[in-house]
């Protein structure tokens, strides 16, 4: 079984800032103050501890952070493990897409405890689940309420982002927009965030044009502060199931205003990831390093612009 590939680690970390502080010092000091610049820096790094060293690469942040999402909660014994190489984790606030029930119901204190960020997600409604007789906004309007009691019995504070599962790509019909906006609004009201997660990947209409679908909906909600989850897991933009300590930002998926960008999935789309495909496993699936020890979990791979997108997360 193939797992994802190219996990960072601590001490290839530590021996990229090495590589990086060398070269720092020697563009700064020049050939003939090098050593005498290299021998003082070197003192002080060594001498101050992590918190100079921290101090010193401070202006190194990542680009971006990589984090992972699942409709199965992996298990307690996993955590500790798969924090080695994840910032954050996707956080169901209700049954995921597929799911009869939510496994990650109660276990936001653990996830904290093991140290990880969080992407807070609320599977939202389908078109075929708005068309009349439903009315939309009412759902929208229920939906949210829903979204923020859980969100509250689960102990996130105000002002986290919740975002609302969108699956269905292409230009948004008017019964979605109608859900999409009531939900945004009363999510909004209750002193919590709105994001939407939805794809981020050109879909074809009539005439040769193309529509993506985050575009079509930021334009519809004008200048109401969302922030936005897209997926495109085609090969490129993305690497595929490919784990890197320091991934391609969310801007690489061709959203430029994308805040976290699910770039591989679990099952693999084949006609989406033939460029790809020899970094998934020969059954379609992306799974944690094997050196994790973890088994075979099934993962979405995510890359974002904090290590913790529902707090850390910019509106847009």
């Amino acid at each position: 079984m193939a797992h994802c590939r190219g996990r960072g680690t601590a001490s290839s970390v530590l021996t990229q800032e090495t590589m990086r502080f060398a070269r720092i010092v020697f563009t700064a000091a020049g050939m003939g103050g090098f050593f005498v610049a290299l021998v003082a820096g070197a003192a002080m790094f060594l001498a101050g501890g992590e918190g100079a060293r921290s101090g010193m690469w401070a202006h190194e942040t990542p680009q971006a952070f990589l984090g992972f999402d699942s409709n199965e909660y992996p298990g307690d014994a996993a955590l500790a493990e798969l924090r080695r190489t994840f910032a954050f984790s996707g956080y169901w606030l209700n049954s995921p897409p597929g799911a009869k029930q939510n496994t990650w119901a109660g276990k936001r204190e653990t996830m904290l405890k093991n140290g990880f960020g969080f992407l807070v997600l609320f599977n939202g409604r389908t078109e075929r689940q708005l068309e009349a007789p439903a009315n939309p906004a009412a759902l929208g309007e229920g939906d949210a309420e829903s979204a923020v009691k859980s969100a509250r019995r689960e102990g996130f504070p105000v002002n986290t982002v919740i975002f609302l599962d969108q699956e269905e790509g292409g230009r948004m019909t008017e019964v979605q927009i109608a859900y999409i906006s009531k939900w945004v609004e009363r999510v909004s009201g209750a002193n919590f965030r709105a994001g939407i997660y939805c794809s981020g990947m050109p879909a074809k209409e009539a005439k040769g044009e193309s529509v993506i679908t985050a575009d079509d909906i930021r334009q519809h909600l004008g200048s109401t502060p969302v922030s936005f989850f897209v997926y495109d897991d085609a090969c490129p933009p993305s690497p595929g199931c490919v784990c890197r300590a320091n991934p391609p930002p969310p801007s690489a998926s061709g959203v430029a205003y994308a805040d976290v960008w699910q770039f591989a999935q679990s099952p693999r789309r084949r006609n989406f990831t033939r460029a790809c495909s020899a970094t998934y496993s020969a059954d379609g699936n992306c799974y944690p390093p094997r050196e994790e020890g973890v088994g075979l979990i099934l993962l979405d791979l995510d890359s974002a612009r904090s290590s913790d997108p529902s707090s850390g997360g910019v509106a847009h």
